[in-house]
């Protein structure tokens, strides 16, 4: 009906034109469906589709998804949080002695059980395949589920992430090498802040690969002199928030951190990727993408300048991508996957949902969960 009516208005007037009228923002959901989210993250807690077959080497992301998920949602008494631990704590690399902390490999957590296998590589047996980025999600499920991250063997694993920070201040996220970028300096940052020990990265020569990332449109690419993109600029700014390069009073004191990072440039850049239908896009010419409401809504927050954002669009657009079986499709329509559900929810956090746990949008957990409170 809601359609036919839409038809019937827009026939009593001339067509606008379509090269100076936006299109129309899609029709959505009439508001947030808390408990079908709920239950959709718990089916996933219980058990994945197979579609997900595929990601099996990065369980412990998608582990994070949900726990965390569930979290922003305030329902973790759905899991078991003794038992999520012992199964996070099974994915740790333990060095054999002190003297192979100077081998080259990282001894962090591993992303899955088939990732735990030694692999043969040119003859050689290799036995520890521990990944930066699943470290940080397990870290960050730990916190969430309220495990004492002191009991972690941190020297240990902070020693030998030195070794995975190259000279440039960048890190690679595993040590038989792979893709050096900011996704990977952020995740070692994210770690030294959770464990409270920055003994593992050398954080100037991190800033400093960081303000070279930073490009000519004031954005941030992911390796220096790449495209400018919204998860890149996330990375930049929540990883110099954690390093303690930039405080809460960034955007009124923007003028002093000249010398650190472009702040004027950067909220230019990202006030841009809000599009006519309310989403935000996460570079220049690309569809709006339920993932960069985070992405971008984080970086502006963590700016202060979360004001500038257009709340009820955003809203709205968000609403349209929430499925009818709980979670968020990546475009609107779309069917709900674990990485946009997250963020999805995420998104509404930083619009202040009711019913909803506030982020610390730097560490991306809920604030209860980065204090332990």
């Amino acid at each position: 009906m809601e359609g036919d009516q839409d038809r019937e208005l827009l026939s009593d007037s001339d067509p606008p034109s379509p090269s100076l009228s936006p299109p129309p923002r899609p029709l959505s959901l009439a508001s947030f469906d808390r408990e079908k989210h709920v239950k959709f993250l718990e089916m996933m807690y219980h058990m994945l589709p197979f579609h997900y077959q595929s990601q099996e080497i990065n369980h412990l992301t998608l582990a994070y998804f949900v726990i965390s998920g569930l979290d922003i949602l305030d329902a973790l008494d759905r899991v078991h949080k003794d038992a999520v631990a012992g199964w996070v704590l099974s994915f740790q690399a333990h060095p054999r002695s002190k003297s192979d902390l100077g081998n080259g490999q990282f001894y962090g957590f591993h992303g899955s059980r088939s990732s735990q296998f030694p692999s043969k590589d040119n003859a050689i047996f290799i036995q520890n395949g521990s990944h930066l980025a699943s470290t940080y999600c397990a870290l960050a499920i730990l916190k969430i589920v309220g495990y004492n991250l002191s009991n972690i063997d941190s020297a240990s694993m902070l020693t030998s992430m030195r070794s995975l920070q190259q000279s440039d201040g960048s890190f690679m996220p595993i040590h038989i090498g792979a893709e050096r970028d900011l996704r990977f300096l952020y995740c070692a940052a994210a770690i030294c802040f959770m464990l409270n020990n920055w003994n593992g990265m050398d954080r100037e020569k991190a800033k400093e690969y960081i303000l070279n990332c930073q490009s000519y449109d004031g954005g941030f690419g992911l390796t220096p002199g790449s495209e400018s993109h919204g998860g890149a600029a996330y990375c930049a700014i929540a990883s110099l928030r954690l390093m303690g390069f930039i405080g809460d009073d960034c955007l009124s004191n923007a003028s002093a951190l000249s010398s650190k990072a472009n702040i004027q440039s950067l909220l230019d850049w990202s006030l841009q990727r809000q599009v006519a239908d309310g989403g935000i896009q996460g570079r220049p010419n690309k569809a709006s993408d339920t993932c960069y409401a985070f992405w971008i809504g984080a970086t502006m927050g963590t700016l202060g300048a979360n004001k500038f954002i257009d709340e009820r669009g955003l809203r709205s657009f968000l609403l349209t991508c929430q499925s009818e079986y709980g979670g968020f499709g990546k475009f609107p329509k779309e069917l709900p996957d674990l990485y946009h559900s997250y963020y999805g929810l995420a998104a509404f956090s930083i619009l202040g949902e009711a019913g909803l746990k506030p982020l610390c949008l730097e560490l991306g957990l809920t604030e209860g969960a980065a204090t332990g409170l």
